[in-house]
């Protein structure tokens, strides 16, 4: 696994520490309902799918599909096989639903074993559809905002293995060739894995193009050109193609790595490892509040010319000649590299001495992610943590009630303050390389969803920060904030762990509102923070209140369960098996 190399720079301007909470408006929210002809073509799991990656994939997922180039604009698959669309102009006048596409044949009524039926809107004139059996097909269009009412036209089918659900896929033109990146998701059995639940991960990335038959008369055919295999043991919280096909991201509990190109598997360069007496620990260290010490163990030998140094604010990287690297990777904390030395101690080890950038805090480990090395407490360092844990090991409940901090008690937590188990990491693969060449580790902060703000970029992710919710996109092209944070969703974080049936979540694209659903009828909506008409004060602290963060509930008109939930700036869509349901959330 990849070691952590970057991080997310959170935006300070973005957040609101003055922040209380929401108050809960009573304000009716307009709901139409429009009822559907045929039911949505809903496949449920079946016996043999009983993990819990199975459920993550295709039991929560969403069948209803928003048009990024389109506002008000969405679609799904019902079980007569057709590809429909509601495209919203005037609320009290809600139309039928208009058919787009249909199958050859009922997705549902495939002998075998099937999947949902997935679509992914890959441009502003075509997009990828999959039967759920192992067919991908690629459709042109046209301009869908301007020609609703024009059936899509097929470009490209062809079986590809496996059934699969579509996760992303894009379009771009490059050297007058039409390429089309299509991302697919694979739940497979794994005979390997004896110890496990049985089953891999698998993301395949295609990419088709229309380069063959190029002559003067002869049409070009599209055709699949490459095919990339990723395995992994996790279902992926995110996973989303680049533009221009340059590279790909991938967030998950559990890393991914590329395996196949086109069938053939990847060989990987066997590392020379290095002779080392003893590998475990590799190093030691240890800190005062201005520097950080390490001692690392080299080979017999080793001269000061073998060394190869690399020391940044952030990152560490040191290396014995051409051998694999003994310490690579982002540093607890920053640090001074101009104020940071390091020398060659009785030819055996090599001595680091960093300079901390901020004096005082202790790090809990040098470079995030490596165990290899053990921390050396000094007496004074273990005397000091003995008496400031002293009352978590008192024989007395709390032996002294007037001190700042009671004895913890693991009772008085809720559910919403745990966190998951594994640690995600959010992944930056290069196109060319097939090599990680960005990591960050998510440690506690919970993946919430996905969402597309701007058609041209890759979709925004929205991560749990403590209590709040950050919405943060993805700049591939940008070396230096590849990860930016564009805005945030006061407390929501906290809001969302404590509601228990939560199924989907998701925000409008100008940040004005984020919403929630459960499995059955309720939908929770929280509006940014907007000023008041009356003069409120707050009682407490004896101060005027400017603005007030709205929490409405809408309560849908079913009994069915939600299986699509999207949002625009002025709606909320909300599917079910018979139902469409559009909320008026702004004017």
């Amino acid at each position: 696994m990849a070691l952590p190399n970057c991080s997310l720079k959170v935006n300070r301007e973005l957040l609101d520490p003055s922040f209380e909470s929401y108050r809960l408006s009573l304000d009716s929210i307009p709901t139409y309902n429009v009822e559907l002809d045929a039911a949505v073509a809903e496949v449920k799991l079946k016996d043999s799918q009983y993990t819990l990656d199975h459920v993550r994939a295709f039991g929560m997922y969403n069948y209803l599909h928003i048009d990024p180039w389109y506002e008000d604009s969405v679609y799904f698959v019902d079980s007569k096989g057709r590809v429909l669309n509601l495209t919203v102009t005037l609320d009290t006048a809600l139309g039928k639903p208009r058919e787009m596409f249909r199958f050859e044949s009922d997705p549902i009524s495939c002998e075998g074993e099937q999947l949902c039926a997935s679509l992914s809107l890959t441009s502003a004139t075509w997009a990828a559809l999959s039967d759920g059996t192992g067919k991908l097909t690629l459709l042109r269009t046209s301009k869908r905002g301007e020609s609703s009412h024009i059936k899509w036209e097929t470009m490209f089918r062809e079986r590809l293995g496996e059934p699969f659900i579509i996760v992303h896929s894009l379009a771009h033109v490059r050297s007058y060739v039409h390429t089309i990146e299509v991302l697919l998701l694979r739940v497979q059995k794994d005979p390997s894995d004896t110890k496990g639940s049985g089953f891999s991960i698998s993301l395949e990335w295609i990419i088709v193009d229309n380069s063959a038959g190029q002559g003067e008369n002869e049409e070009r055919k599209y055709g699949v050109r490459k095919r990339m295999m990723m395995k992994g043991k996790s279902v992926p919280h995110y996973a989303a193609v680049e533009p221009q096909g340059k590279g790909i991201v991938v967030a998950s509990e559990k890393p991914f790595a590329f395996t196949e190109v086109d069938g053939l598997p990847l060989e990987e360069p066997p590392v020379e490892a290095m002779e080392v007496e003893n590998s475990d620990p590799i190093y030691f260290w240890q800190q005062t509040e201005e520097d950080v010490t390490l001692n690392v163990r080299l080979p017999e030998g080793t001269t000061k010319d073998d060394i190869r140094f690399k020391l940044a604010v952030d990152c560490l990287r040191v290396r014995v000649g051409d051998h694999a690297p003994l310490l690579d990777g982002q540093l607890f904390a920053p640090v001074d590299p101009e104020a940071s030395t390091w020398t060659i101690k009785d030819d055996k080890s090599l001595e680091v001495s960093l300079q901390k950038r901020s004096e005082g805090p202790l790090w809990s480990e040098v470079i995030l992610g490596d165990r290899r090395g053990e921390y050396l407490m000094s007496d004074e360092q273990k005397s000091q943590l003995q008496q400031r844990l002293s009352y978590l090991t008192s024989e007395d409940l709390n032996p002294n009630p007037e001190k700042d901090k009671p004895p913890c008690n693991a009772q008085e937590l809720e559910d919403c303050d745990m966190f998951p188990e594994d640690s995600s990491t959010l992944m930056r693969f290069d196109g060319a390389t097939l090599k990680p060449t960005h990591v960050v580790s998510l440690g506690s902060h919970q993946f919430l969803f996905s969402v597309h703000i701007d058609p041209s970029e890759m979709p925004a992710f929205c991560l749990r920060h403590d209590v709040e919710a950050l919405l943060w996109q993805p700049h591939p092209n940008q070396d230096n904030d590849v990860w930016e944070h564009i805005s945030t969703f006061n407390a929501l974080g906290y809001v969302q762990a404590s509601k228990r049936d939560k199924k989907f979540a998701t925000c409008a694209p100008n940040f004005s509102y984020a919403a929630l659903c459960e499995c059955l009828r309720r939908v929770f909506i929280y509006r940014q923070p907007s000023p008041v008409d009356t003069v409120l004060f707050n009682r407490k602290q004896g101060r005027q209140v400017g603005q007030v963060a709205k929490q409405q509930v809408a309560n849908l008109d079913t009994n069915d369960p939600v299986l699509g939930f999207r949002a625009t700036n002025e709606r909320l869509f909300v599917l079910t098996a018979n139902n469409l349901f559009v909320l008026k959330v702004n004017n």
